[in-house]
């Protein structure tokens, strides 16, 4: 399987990493001594079941290195149109692609095992979207101070990953509905809309389960997908905070420090 990894992104005055990033990337933030996307590259690098690697919005002036083929990407503006232009350079380089693996840049606690994981996990299985998401106790074992954001459903409370999976031929063939998700990304009413009422009035009431609710969202959205439960807090703790990218300086310097020893 193929990877793209997603770099988009400049904090503007204003953003909580304005301070630490100044008008650069927030893939090329320091952490324990590496960009942060190198340490997502290492880990892509070093998974067994990953071939090629392709890397969306930064460009090989950046001095970054992976150990498996990796292809450069121009940033196309946004979330959707990245997504797009790096499954097209994919199935470009491998027109045989079915399946790609789609991390972020912002999660570099992740390790190869853990990619790995993701992909042997779904292997044999042919939907559209894999979606994992990590339970809260897995994620404030892991990370105590992370204050991530939680789904609570009637049988698990969650927050969502960024590590998944997508069928190559999706985002084309369903370009309204990625168009709508992308635009209902922060706007209440949107998503709403887009999830149906009824949906998110049992999603508040905590009425649906999780294999309910992946019934009705998909059925709602006509597409095939399933959540897939991850046991690695480090696949959701991803930096938009300044606390979040102090724990994980902290966290990577110290194992950093253990592989040395």
């Amino acid at each position: 399987m193929d990877a793209i990894i997603i770099a988009g992104g400049i904090p503007e005055p204003g953003d909580p990493l304005y301070e630490f990033t100044q008008g650069k990337p927030k893939a090329l933030l320091d952490i324990a001594g590496k960009p942060m996307v190198q340490w997502v590259l290492d880990a892509i690098g070093g998974a067994e079941r990953i071939d090629q690697v392709v890397l969306v919005s930064l460009s090989e002036e950046s001095g970054l290195q992976c150990t498996k083929s990796l292809t450069y990407v121009p940033n196309q503006g946004g979330m959707l149109e990245n997504l797009r232009a790096g499954i097209e350079k994919i199935v470009e380089l491998n027109p045989d692609a079915h399946h790609v693996l789609t991390v972020s840049s912002d999660i570099p606690a992740i390790s190869s095992e853990m990619v790995d994981w993701m992909v042997k996990t779904n292997a044999g299985t042919d939907l559209d979207i894999y979606y994992t998401v990590i339970p809260r106790h897995v994620m404030e074992e892991r990370f105590p101070d992370s204050k991530r954001t939680y789904t609570r459903l009637k049988d698990a409370e969650v927050c969502g990953g960024d590590l998944n999976m997508i069928r190559a031929s999706t985002v084309n063939s369903k370009e309204e509905l990625w168009d709508r998700i992308v635009a209902a990304r922060k706007n209440v009413l949107k998503q709403a809309a887009l999830l149906g009422y009824d949906n998110l009035l049992l999603f508040l009431s905590r009425q649906l389960t999780m294999e309910g609710a992946v019934k009705r969202v998909t059925k709602r959205m006509d597409i095939t997908g399933k959540v897939v439960i991850s046991p690695y807090a480090e696949l959701g703790m991803d930096v938009d905070k300044p606390h979040q990218l102090e724990i994980l300086r902290a966290d990577l310097m110290r194992s950093h420090q253990v592989q040395e020893a």
